[in-house]
């Protein structure tokens, strides 16, 4: 909620609730900015990375950067929306999968549990694809029509036998498990990589030429399409699955997402 507003800001006002996602607010002034293209500012910060937020009561935030919440919406339930939610939302968007196409989700944890919502509330056909079959009937019921266990099966191979993916958006952070999804994209599919890896994702270029498929990176999107994102939950019911934690706790709240338990997503609550 805005507790107070600096000087010249005549589109805010105290009181109202907002959020702030990972882009802390664009420039207005760079390059990409005077293109339109805000997600790619030279001049952002990033929350809770090159400045503070996220582990605080307050924080000061750019105008540019404020989301406005939908009224009912509870803050635990908006938090991971502004960011992972944000992220899958516009990454499906981007993908530009025909309407009723096979779209796969790589990896059922923080982002995908998420873009399996998504994807299945915006019509698509939705494959998740995740190791073992500890997570299959939770992403079904998240959303998922078919199941693929990348220990038991080839991935690339049962995805055409399904057709071909018009996309697949891979959020699991790992290089290696990305790198054979592309040949199993569909004619002119697209890979759109959302997870961030430390290790490279290698590609054939057989598979990328015979096919026309391609790779994109993405990284978020703008303060209103995350209006636009906050709004298409609502009216869908996608909500996030969280753990929510007292601010006090929150080394403990950081060790569990460390552990990779967290089902999905580590909340910190500060009014605890």
């Amino acid at each position: 909620m805005i507790d107070a507003v600096g000087r010249g800001v005549n589109a805010w006002r105290v009181g109202e609730r907002v959020g702030v996602g990972f882009l802390a607010g664009h420039c207005w002034e760079c390059d990409p900015c005077r293109r339109g293209d805000f997600v790619n500012c030279r001049d952002q910060a990033q929350t809770g990375t090159t400045t503070d937020g996220g582990y605080a009561e307050g924080v000061h935030a750019r105008t540019s950067g404020l989301v406005r919440i939908p009224e009912g919406m509870p803050p635990a339930e908006a938090a991971p929306l502004l960011c992972a939610g944000l992220t899958t939302f516009t990454g499906l968007r981007q993908a530009g999968a025909r309407p009723g196409g096979l779209v796969a989700v790589q990896g059922i944890g923080g982002l995908g549990h998420l873009a399996l919502q998504y994807a299945r509330s915006l019509g698509y056909q939705v494959v998740a694809v995740a190791r073992g079959r500890e997570k299959e009937s939770q992403a079904r019921l998240l959303g998922a029509h078919h199941y693929i266990d990348s220990n038991e099966e080839d991935v690339a191979d049962a995805l055409q036998a399904l057709g071909g993916a018009s996309a697949i958006l891979a959020t699991a952070a790992s290089g290696a498990s990305m790198s054979p999804l592309v040949a199993g994209l569909a004619p002119r599919g697209r890979l759109v990589v959302l997870g961030a890896a430390p290790d490279p994702i290698q590609v054939n270029t057989a598979d990328l030429l015979f096919g026309t498929r391609t790779v994109q990176g993405h990284l978020t999107g703008s303060p209103m399409d995350n209006e636009d994102n906050l709004a298409f939950s609502v009216a869908h019911g996608i909500k996030p699955r969280i753990e929510v934690f007292p601010l006090s706790e929150a080394p403990r709240a950081y060790e569990h997402m460390l552990s990779g338990k967290a089902r999905f997503r580590a909340v910190l609550d500060a009014s605890a």
